[in-house]
């Protein structure tokens, strides 16, 4: 099983990097493009966007093929545009890139998690789901900091690394993965769960959560110049703690959604990062209290996507691909609006980064209440699934 989890995790690890590392990069960015540090952000939103929109597009043209060869083509696509990022040398080249880069990963993430779905057996799902959705997670732990350190010299190094992870990515599936083979959805398949209200209410508390968070995250490097002092050392420290949080939330959740009603394991950690983030100012004021503040906000988002892709898969097991698929745009259109909405507090409210922390909890704390009014409703459980075609052979 592990051989067959760790390359998907590894492409979930080259998009998480390829997402997050951004963030971590945009003064430098801005500087070197001569643009402002919000429009360079913008690199982060659009990304985010086309990921969103693109995902279920890509995903009903590519429905037909057997997961393997999907993957395969995602990461080419993914690695092409991360080379061409990495040779740009204006804003307009730079933000074409990302858009055909994004097209990449936004086919990678969903087919990653709903090939992990059916090769695992039902009693271990959630764990394998870490498993592989850990790749996002390590990459806030490694990716983005051991990004972030090797780009001060040059961001177009950090593009490079990231290709290459891609390019390791494709090769391990392509050694490593059995054919899967689920049941091809058209775009109107793909869109038609979004008819339910079950579904959209669960993935607007995903969308909202993102949105918060990233309202925040995307202008990090700026919002800690004072605990950092302008060092790009201690960035990349702050951030390597952040996301150790992230990947120790990720793997209790994995445990706790096995034991326990994935609903319930949510509130908790949207408490405290409406908590977290309203305390951002404070919290900051000095190196050692802004490591604990990102390790403790970067566990409670750490928590968040399994037990939504749990609580999806259980609505409808036999459209898990789809589900899962629409719970990865919901995600990025939240990230793309939290960048977005970034940006317009910046240079329409002149909120300085460093207080993007309140709007950034206020719209968590829209995101708890309303995901408290889904809770009252429980998901049925999840029938038996049948072994993919894929399964039978591999047995």
């Amino acid at each position: 099983m592990l051989k067959r989890l760790l390359p998907l995790a590894l492409a979930t690890f080259a998009v998480g990097t390829d997402s997050y590392v951004i963030a971590g990069l945009l003064p430098a960015i801005a500087t070197d493009l001569q643009v402002s540090t919000p429009a360079a952000g913008q690199l982060v939103t659009v990304f985010a966007l086309v990921m969103a929109l693109s995902a279920p597009v890509m995903g009903a043209l590519t429905s037909g093929l057997d997961r393997r060869t999907a993957l395969l083509i995602a990461l080419s696509i993914f690695v092409v545009g991360n080379a061409v990022t990495a040779l740009g040398t204006s804003y307009e080249v730079v933000m074409i890139a990302r858009i055909v880069t994004a097209v990449g990963a936004g086919m990678i993430n969903s087919a990653a998690s709903s090939t992990a779905g059916a090769i695992a057996p039902p009693e271990r799902r959630g764990r394998a789901l870490a498993f592989v959705m850990g790749g996002l997670t390590l990459a806030t732990a490694l990716g983005l900091p051991l990004g972030t350190l090797i780009g001060r010299t040059d961001w177009h190094i950090t593009l490079w690394a990231v290709a290459g992870i891609g390019l390791a990515a494709a090769l391990g599936i392509a050694a490593g993965l059995p054919k899967v083979t689920l049941p091809a959805a058209s775009l109107g398949d793909r869109l038609r769960p979004l008819e339910q209200g079950r579904v959209l209410a669960l993935l607007a508390v995903t969308t909202l959560v993102f949105l918060g968070a990233y309202t925040l995250y995307t202008y990090i490097g700026p919002a800690l110049q004072d605990a950092t002092g302008g060092s790009e050392s201690l960035l990349a420290v702050i951030l390597l703690a952040w996301g150790i949080g992230v990947l120790a939330g990720n793997m209790i959740a994995g445990r706790l959604v096995d034991r326990h009603d994935p609903a319930h394991v949510l509130t908790g950690p949207l408490t405290i990062a409406a908590v977290a983030l309203a305390l951002t100012s404070v919290a900051t004021a000095t190196l050692v209290s802004t490591l604990a503040w990102a390790a403790i906000w970067g566990a409670t988002l750490g928590v968040i996507v399994v037990p939504q892709q749990h609580r999806l898969i259980a609505l409808s097991p036999a459209a898990a691909p789809i589900l899962l698929g629409l719970n990865s745009s919901a995600i990025y259109v939240g990230i793309a609006l939290g960048g977005g909405l970034g940006g317009l507090a910046q240079e329409w409210f002149a909120i300085v980064p460093a207080a993007l922390g309140l709007p950034a909890a206020g719209v968590t704390t829209l995101a708890l209440l309303y995901h408290l009014t889904t809770a009252r409703h429980r998901a049925p459980a999840a029938p038996q699934p049948t072994p993919s075609p894929a399964e039978k052979a591999e047995a």
